[in-house]
């Protein structure tokens, strides 16, 4: 399963944004861009790179190499309605994401890593694949065998502080959420510029 494991605050310092989602992040410290050229004066980017800048960040903060994320453009594309609603759908729809935003993990990365692992069932059957996108009724819940470990024990004091988004049903105590309804763009995440990713690829 391919990931990008190149160091999350480095490439926080490469988009000019802190995504990483860690309070710690390198930006916070080096407010430039990494390499030896970085203290230079940072460029006047073009349309071009805007569009790539935008893409790249929601890559970055969804955990998605390139041709994954080509493929839900195109997947998008061929959706009736708004194709930048659609691509957010795809992107918020997938199973890791479900788990991060249910508040079952702190970071996207931490949610990926629990699915892999097989920790979760969706609709009672054991899922390792973090890209399954979810449908509106499906259930995740916890293994049996996984509820005892350490991890989920000492989920229970930071899960009741999580807002869970109005699509999402969480039950804090058994760790079980149910999909209320697809998401949609005002869901996810809004630092990123989805029009201007549509704009990259429809080149």
């Amino acid at each position: 399963m391919a990931r990008n494991l190149k160091p999350r605050c480095k490439q926080c310092r490469r988009i000019g944004e802190s995504i990483c989602g860690s309070a710690k992040c390198a930006l916070i410290r080096r407010n430039y861009a990494p390499g030896q050229h970085g203290l230079k004066r940072k460029p006047r980017l073009t349309e071009f790179g805007l569009q790539l800048r935008e893409k790249q960040k929601a890559k970055i903060i969804y955990g998605i190499l390139e041709r994954q994320f080509r493929n839900y453009y195109r997947a998008a594309s061929k959706q009736v309605g708004n194709t930048s609603e659609q691509l957010m759908q795809f992107l918020e729809g997938r199973l890791d994401n479900v788990v991060y935003r249910a508040g079952l993990a702190a970071t996207r990365r931490q949610a990926r890593q629990l699915v892999s692992h097989a920790h979760l069932l969706v609709n009672g059957v054991r899922c390792n694949i973090p890209s399954r996108q979810i449908k509106v009724g499906d259930i995740v819940t916890i293994r049996t065998q996984s509820s005892a470990s350490k991890y989920f024990t000492d989920l229970a004091n930071t899960i009741k502080m999580h807002q869970a988004p109005a699509w999402l049903e969480v039950d804090k105590t058994k760790y079980s959420i149910i999909v209320q309804n697809l998401p949609t763009a005002a869901d996810a995440e809004q630092n990123i510029a989805v029009n201007l990713i549509v704009e990259y690829y429809s080149r």
